[in-house]
């Protein structure tokens, strides 16, 4: 981030929080010339400046180092959609719900099962939590050695490392919507 940028982040929040440079330089301990030089991009702000500034307005640190995200970019219309069918399994379909292009903690899945039929032969485990919700149908979910029926609108956390599948034993589809973490 540049410092104009990072300057108007500054000036933004002092405006939101309806501070005059003055009151700002009161409360920090830095003076107004050197607060408005510092939103106007001009100068190299210390960390400890910094954090006096947050400090003073009462935001965290990497609240001025956040970039502005276009609201559109967080949305993934349906039309939109990333289908994915597993080659050798033409049983499962995964729906890619996590819309924008910028690095998220989460990811959004919805799972079609068809009928009689399970996610996996094997049991697989991710190094993620995820969490997932029966949206339509009945399904089987085995984690590690151990099997419960999941009724329309159960949800269950699978912890990292803990294998697990889905089955469907029905002779309809299931939809599973899954949350799962990811490390950045």
């Amino acid at each position: 981030m540049c410092h104009t940028e990072l300057g108007h982040k500054i000036l933004s929040f002092r405006q939101k929080k309806e501070l005059t440079i003055r009151e700002l330089s009161e409360k920090t301990g830095l003076s107004p010339s050197m607060l408005s030089q510092l939103e106007r991009g001009i100068g190299n702000p210390s960390l400890n400046a910094l954090q006096a500034i947050a400090s003073a307005m009462g935001i965290s640190l990497s609240a001025l180092f956040l970039e502005e995200v276009d609201t559109s970019s967080l949305i993934l219309r349906k039309s939109e959609r990333t289908v994915t069918y597993n080659p050798e399994k033409t049983h499962i379909i995964y729906n890619t719900l996590t819309p924008g292009t910028a690095k998220s903690n989460l990811q959004l899945y919805l799972i079609i099962l068809k009928p009689f039929s399970e996610t996996m032969g094997d049991l697989v485990y991710h190094q993620s939590e995820e969490i997932a919700m029966i949206l339509q149908g009945e399904a089987e979910a085995v984690i590690e050695e151990e099997s419960v029926t999941l009724y329309q609108g159960d949800t269950i956390r699978i912890l990292p490392e803990r294998k697990h599948k889905f089955k469907n034993n029905t002779e309809q589809n299931i939809e599973i919507l899954f949350v799962r973490s990811v490390e950045n």
